[in-house]
């Protein structure tokens, strides 16, 4: 059992560690031609930063395990388990790590200098996201949570831990980083910059979706703990999600291919306690929050967030930690084992945090190394300014 423990979790690995392929072509689909190859260099950067971060530090924070002994050690040691599951669930919650920096980088496209990123980054996975996953996952906060509310702070997959912490960082990112040229100027489309391609969009989503069973799925971090319901949960959210968004947002295909991101974002915290009507409901609801957060951000706020990560993982991820305590709830056929004030508490808690982290960090970048590229970096395109070629080499290599 312990070898299949140990596949059970890599295969969970493997399929994370694919959506960032996802993240990478949902914001090379939305981006313009111009800063296409930065969004994919970003994505894969960032991961190996993130792991690095996570390997070296943040892991140590959340868990109090570090890997700093001898291979025998951790292979098969006492606290490691056999057959190295500990390195393996590493591996797993790494590509969870990862994934903040990856939703991050949809909010800040197209403007944001790469070496101040990548600091970004590496101080986000080794300190701001396992601080918080430690009190939630490690089980530092679960105490109060039980003694206060009766029921601990349930975020099965990560609805709060990975989805609304990455997306209230990235909003308070976006604020300190201000719009791209041109996007609220006069006589600026009122839509927007156009997306560059929809295949390539939709290709992103469909990455994620895929990859999404593992995520929710192999949360259970054994074959002991694995059920049929997180799976057909995730499922029901995630059509929900399509549906509405494909109602809401009049068949828009930006719409309706991040509506399906939606549900599965909200459905993370309670898929292991709701019915699958209930996660319906939860990731319909999703749908309709992007639609009309992602309008409410980018027309009346005024909030220049790209790809809209603030309304999909912050406002959806947000809903999803308090949805747990409601559809979690015996009376509204889940299992129960929830507080539903504890999960608005819990909820609020973590957005909270991430936001004013964000802001932190962002500022403390701002003011030293700088943030943003130069007018005419920008009119240019990340592409050419930081990597000096395009999405079409042969045309545009220069220097």
């Amino acid at each position: 059992m312990a070898g299949g423990d140990v596949f059970f979790v890599l295969i969970g690995a493997i399929l994370v560690f694919a959506m960032h392929g996802g993240f990478a072509f949902l914001e090379v689909g939305t981006v313009r031609r111009k800063n296409q190859v930065n969004a994919l260099v970003k994505i894969l950067a960032d991961f190996a930063i993130s792991t690095t971060a996570y390997f070296l530090i943040g892991y140590t924070i959340a868990y109090g395990v570090h890997f700093f002994q001898s291979a025998e050690t951790i292979a098969n040691g006492e606290g490691f388990g056999p057959n190295g599951y500990r390195l393996v669930l590493f591996f797993f919650l790494a590509t969870f790590a990862a994934a903040v920096p990856a939703i991050i980088s949809g909010g800040i496209a197209e403007r944001m200098k790469f070496l101040p990123q990548c600091l970004a980054t590496a101080a986000i996975v080794a300190l701001v996201y396992p601080f918080f996953e430690g009190l939630i996952w490690g089980g530092d906060l679960q105490g109060w949570f039980s003694a206060t509310f009766g029921a601990p702070f349930k975020d099965f997959a990560g609805s709060i831990v990975v989805h609304a912490v990455g997306g209230w960082i990235a909003l308070g990112a976006v604020l300190r980083l201000g719009p791209r040229l041109g996007r609220y100027s006069p006589g600026a489309p009122s839509a927007g910059f156009p997306p560059s391609s929809i295949p390539w969009l939709a290709l992103g989503s469909w990455m994620l979706c895929i990859g999404w069973f593992g995520f929710n799925v192999m949360s259970a971090q054994s074959l002991a703990g694995i059920s049929g319901l997180v799976a057909v949960n995730s499922l029901m959210a995630m059509v929900g999600g399509i549906l509405a968004a494909l109602i809401v947002g009049k068949a828009d295909p930006g719409f309706i291919h991040n509506g399906a991101l939606a549900g599965l974002v909200a459905v993370c915290a309670g898929s292991d306690i709701m019915h699958p009507v209930g996660s319906f409901i939860v990731g319909a609801a999703a749908g309709v929050i992007f639609v009309k957060g992602f309008e409410l951000a980018q027309f009346r706020l005024r909030i220049d967030d790209v790809l809209g990560v603030w309304p999909l993982h912050g406002l959806c991820g947000l809903w999803g930690g308090i949805a747990a305590g409601i559809f979690g709830l015996e009376a509204l056929g889940g299992l129960g084992g929830v507080s539903t004030l504890g999960q608005i508490v819990g909820s609020l808690i973590g957005a909270g945090y991430a936001f004013l982290a964000g802001l932190l960090v962002y500022s403390l970048l701002g003011m030293t190394v700088g943030l943003r590229l130069t007018p005419e970096e920008e009119r240019r395109g990340a592409d050419l300014s930081i990597h000096k070629v395009g999405a079409n080499p042969e045309a545009d290599i220069i220097g």
